[in-house]
């Protein structure tokens, strides 16, 4: 049944040397909403449209209640990057798309605080949630999608060991505006990443 069984039980976190990622949980919301804040200008060129609520403690309550669900059904788990050395939250890592059968792949999607950009952190949460999708999840293969023009995203993808694939035409509505994006793609048998020590 291959995830069925693992997504009854609790979710250990993920480690490695810069970051510890695990699930999101209710009083994580304070210091979500901060960093989110603080980042707003960092982040919204690279997202949907942020709500007039984006923030609030209701959405924050309607957010987590659409990650259980995600995770009880086996279609997406959503993880909080921590920075390993001081506790704080960083950021966020999702593998959702999560399909079975013939497809046996998942399609990952991040955001970072803008303080923490540039330290090797996000690649090294891509590594270790393709490492998860992989070995736990028994996926044959994981896709991101990436705006042309974020040369920060596509530095992680190439440095967590993903190929780019093409150009998917006006993919997804960012911002208020309909964006090209570049696939990028890693199969379970590609050699890892060369930025999980750097």
């Amino acid at each position: 049944m291959f995830a069925l069984p693992f997504f009854r039980r609790d979710l250990p976190a993920l480690k490695g040397d810069k970051v510890t990622l695990r699930v999101p949980l209710t009083n994580d919301y304070r210091e979500w909403s901060t960093l989110r804040g603080e980042s707003r200008a960092f982040l919204e060129p690279w997202e949907p449209r942020w709500q007039p609520d984006e923030l609030d403690r209701t959405s924050w309550r309607l957010r987590i209640g659409r990650y259980r669900e995600d995770y009880a059904q086996g279609t997406a788990i959503a993880f909080f990057i921590f920075e390993k050395s001081s506790g704080k939250l960083a950021g966020g890592i999702t593998l959702g798309n999560i399909r079975h059968g013939v497809a046996q792949s998942g399609h990952i999607g991040y955001w970072i605080g803008e303080r923490f950009g540039g330290r090797g952190m996000m690649t090294e949460a891509v590594e270790l949630v393709s490492r998860f999708a992989f070995d736990t999840l028994r996926l044959h293969r994981i896709e991101a999608a990436c705006i042309p023009d974020n040369a920060r995203s596509i530095r992680v993808l190439e440095k967590a060991g993903f190929r780019r694939e093409g150009l998917l035409r006006s993919y997804l509505r960012i911002n208020g505006n309909w964006q090209d994006h570049y696939l990028y793609a890693r199969i379970v048998d590609d050699p890892p990443g060369d930025g999980t020590k750097g």
